[in-house]
C-alpha cells in the first residue's frame, strides 16, 4: 500500500511563504481527453461581475460548454472554484464551490463544500479548476503549484472514497476530492467527497466517473493568502468573529448540538418529514434531536477549517467513531422512513459517505420505494419504520446491482416508469430536504423555483417563518419578496465564498435588528417588506470582499452581483428546456394536507409563484427577460 502514496512534499514555514495579495486570478483548464491542461487569467471584470466561487464558475462554464450536452459527455465541464475568502483566515472560509451540469436533474448544479481540497487547491496559487473531456483509462490528477500531473488510478478504481483518500497519502498541506463506487457506477446521485465532508448534490460525483477521473489531489502550501488592505480587514474580522461568538444560533445551538438542533424546531412547527411527507411530526423525533444525541453519543467537534461555529461533530455509535448525520439525513434517512434510531442512521450515513452518495436523494429514493411498494407498483420487502434490507439497498444502489440499479436514477425516473408522480417528493429531478412547505410556504415557493432543484439552501425563508418566527409560514403575503431576496444574498454569499450560517450572526447581531424586539421585526417583515430587504445589514459580506480584492463593492453591488449569478445560471437552464411547467411541487404537496395538521392546509403557490416571477423579470414561460438580461450585462446566446 506504501508505494501508491505520493510523496511527502515538506512544508514551509508560513511566514516565509510568497505570498498572493487578494487573488491569484490564474484557472487551471484541464482536458482529460487530451491530458493537457492549460492556465487562464480570470479578468477584474469577471471577477467584480461574478465575484468567485459559484458565480464566476457559471461564468466560466457559460462562455465554454454548449448547450443540450449530455451531461456525460466529454463536453461537460465541471468546475472547482474556491472564493477569495479561502486562505484569508476570515470566519468560516474553509468552503469551497463546485459547479457541472447535473445527470440527476439535467440542468446545472451548484454544491459548496468544506473539506480541505479547496485551501490545497487555493494555497497552491489557483482561484479555480476546470475539467473536461474524458480518459480512456481510470485517471487522478495531481495539483501542484506548477501545474497538473496525470496519474494512473487502475489501483484506486473500486475502492471507496475514504480507502481512495488514505491511499493517496496524508499531507497536512494537502486535500483530495474523490469518487467513491456510486460515481463510478454513475449513479445519478453520486457526489464528491473531500476529507468527511462533501459536494452532496446533483450527481458531481457521477459526473467524475464518467470521465474516468477517480480523484484530484491538491498539494497546498506553496503561498500564503494575504488581504489587500490587511488593516481593514482584520477589523472586519473582528467584528464578524464577534458577532458569531454573541448570536445563539451560531455560538451555542450550532456549536453545542450541530445541525440537529433543528429536530425539536422542525418537529415543533410540523414541518418535519415523516414517512415520505405524509406527516410532519413525531412523538419520536427527539430521539434524533442534537440534544438527545449529544447526552447519549460522546459527540465531539469535527467541521470545516478554518471554521468558528463549529457545527461539525462525530459521536462513538455502537462502538465505532462516526460522522454524526446532519439534520437533513436524520430527517429524510430518519423519521421520513419512519426510523428513530440514531445509530443505525450513522450507519447508513457512513455507508453513503463512503460509497459516495448524496443521503437527501438516497432517503428521498428509499421512501418512494417503500410507498410504491405498498401501493402495489413496485415488489419489494422495503417498508416504513423497518431497517430490514435498508443498508443493502444503499449499497446494491452504490454498486449497480438489481432493483439498486434502478434506483440509482432516483424518484423522477422511478416513478415515470412505475407510476406514483404524486408522492416522488421531488422538484427538476432532485429529491426535497427535511423541510414540509405545507407548514412554511415561503419553502414552498422557493422550493418550486429554486434553480438546482428542490433545494433548501437556494433561500432559507423557514428560519424566518419557523425557527426565529418574524414571518407568517402559513401567509403568502410578501413572500416572492424574501425568497428573491435571499436567492440574490446567498448566490453572492456563496461566491466569496464562506458558511451561509454566519448570516444568523452578521444580520440578527446589527444592533438596529437586535434590540428592535420581536414585535417590531414581524411588522417590518410581514408588512414594510420592500423596506426592510433594503435595510438589512449585510455589510460584513462585501466589506469582506472589498479589503481583500481591494475592488471597491457596495451592499447594492454585491446584490445585484447576486442577482446577476442568480440571472444567468436559470439562462442557463431555460437553455436546457426548463420553463413555467417546471417550478412547481410534488403534488402531495399541492393536493394532500399533512396528517398533523388538523386544517389539511397545502402550498398555495400560484399566487406567490405569480408575484416572483413579476419581481424577477421573468416572463410568462419563466424565462429572464431582455431587459433584465441587459440590466446585469448578460450576454444572450
Amino acid at each position: 500500500m506504501a508505494e501508491t502514496k505520493e510523496k511527502e512534499v515538506s512544508n514551509v514555514k508560513e511566514k516565509n511563504l510568497p505570498e498572493i495579495i487578494g487573488t491569484s486570478n490564474k484557472v487551471l483548464e484541464v482536458d482529460l481527453t487530451a491530458r493537457t491542461y492549460t492556465v487562464y487569467q480570470v479578468t477584474d471584470e469577471e471577477r467584480k461581475m461574478y465575484l468567485g466561487g459559484k458565480g464566476l464558475g457559471l461564468k466560466l462554464i457559460y462562455d465554454r460548454m454548449p448547450a443540450k450536452i449530455d451531461p456525460f459527455s466529454s463536453e461537460n465541464i465541471i468546475a472547482f472554484m474556491p472564493g477569495v475568502l479561502m486562505g484569508t483566515g476570515a470566519p468560516c472560509s474553509g468552503r469551497f464551490s463546485a459547479v457541472t451540469k447535473s445527470p440527476l436533474t439535467g440542468i446545472m448544479d451548484h454544491a459548496s463544500c468544506g473539506g480541505p481540497f479547496g485551501m490545497s487547491l487555493k494555497t497552491a496559487g489557483w482561484d479555480g479548476l476546470l475539467v473536461k473531456g474524458k480518459s480512456e483509462t481510470p485517471v487522478y490528477l495531481v495539483i501542484t503549484s506548477t501545474g497538473v500531473e496525470f496519474k494512473d488510478a487502475s489501483h484506486l478504481w473500486g475502492k471507496d472514497a475514504f480507502e481512495t483518500q488514505d491511499l493517496l497519502g496524508k499531507n497536512k498541506n494537502a486535500g483530495a476530492a474523490v469518487i467513491g463506487q456510486a460515481g463510478e457506477n454513475k449513479v445519478l446521485f453520486a457526489n464528491i467527497v473531500s476529507g468527511k465532508r462533501f459536494l452532496g448534490r446533483g450527481g458531481m460525483g457521477a459526473v467524475m466517473g464518467s470521465k474516468n477521473l477517480k480523484a484530484i489531489y491538491a498539494v497546498g502550501g506553496a503561498y500564503k493568502i494575504v488581504a489587500k488592505d490587511k488593516e481593514k480587514f482584520d477589523k472586519v474580522k473582528k467584528l464578524a468573529t464577534k458577532r458569531i461568538n454573541a448570536n445563539s444560533v451560531t455560538s451555542d445551538m450550532l456549536r453545542r448540538f450541530g445541525t440537529d438542533n433543528l429536530v425539536t424546531y422542525t418537529n415543533v412547527a410540523g414541518i418535519m418529514p415523516v414517512r415520505n411527507f405524509a406527516s410532519g411530526s413525531s412523538d419520536n423525533a427527539y430521539k434524533l434531536s442534537g440534544e438527545y444525541i449529544s447526552e447519549n453519543f460522546n459527540t465531539k467537534h469535527h467541521t470545516c477549517k478554518p471554521c468558528t461555529i463549529l457545527c461539525g461533530k462525530t459521536g462513538t455509535f455502537n462502538g465505532k467513531q462516526l460522522s454524526v448525520p446532519e439534520y437533513e439525513t436524520v430527517g429524510v434517512m430518519g423519521s421520513n422512513l419512519e426510523i428513530f434510531d440514531p445509530v443505525v442512521i450513522a450507519e447508513w450515513n457512513d455507508l453513503c459517505g463512503r460509497f459516495g452518495m448524496d443521503t437527501i436523494s438516497m432517503g428521498g429514493t428509499l421512501a418512494w420505494v417503500m410507498e410504491a411498494g405498498e401501493k402495489g407498483l413496485i415488489k419489494t420487502d422495503l417498508k416504513f419504520g423497518s431497517t430490514e434490507g435498508v443498508a443493502q439497498a444503499i449499497e446494491d444502489t452504490a454498486c449497480g446491482r438489481g432493483f439498486g440499479q434502478e434506483m440509482g436514477k432516483g424518484s423522477r425516473a422511478l416513478s415515470k416508469k412505475y407510476g406514483g408522480e404524486d408522492f416522488a417528493i421531488q422538484v427538476k429531478g432532485m429529491e426535497m430536504a427535511a423541510y414540509d412547505p405545507r407548514g412554511s410556504y415561503g419553502v414552498g415557493l422557493n422550493y418550486a423555483v429554486a434553480n438546482r432543484g428542490a433545494c433548501h439552501l437556494s433561500s432559507t425563508v423557514m428560519a424566518q417563518e419557523n425557527f426565529v418566527h418574524v414571518l407568517d409560514p402559513y401567509s403568502t403575503i410578501g413572500k416572492h419578496v424574501w425568497v428573491k431576496f435571499f436567492e440574490d444574498f446567498y448566490c453572492a454569499m456563496n461566491s466569496l465564498h464562506t458558511c451561509t450560517f454566519t448570516s444568523f450572526a452578521y444580520i440578527l447581531e446589527n444592533p438596529l435588528t437586535k434590540f428592535s424586539g420581536l414585535f417590531y421585526l414581524k411588522i417590518v417583515m410581514g408588512y414594510l417588506y420592500p423596506v426592510a430587504t433594503k435595510i438589512a445589514d449585510i455589510s460584513i459580506y462585501n466589506k469582506f470582499w472589498s479589503t481583500i480584492t481591494g475592488m471597491k463593492m457596495s451592499r447594492s453591488e454585491f446584490l445585484k452581483a447576486g442577482e446577476r449569478i442568480h440571472i444567468l445560471e436559470r439562462y442557463m437552464n431555460n437553455r436546457e428546456g426548463i420553463t413555467v411547467k417546471d417550478d412547481t411541487l410534488p403534488g402531495r404537496l399541492l393536493k394532500e394536507g399533512r396528517k398533523n395538521d388538523p386544517k389539511g392546509r397545502v402550498v398555495p403557490l400560484e399566487k406567490m409563484l405569480k408575484n416572483y416571477y413579476r419581481i424577477r423579470s421573468y416572463d410568462e414561460n419563466g424565462k429572464p427577460t431582455a431587459g433584465i438580461m441587459k440590466k446585469l450585462s448578460i450576454d444572450v446566446r
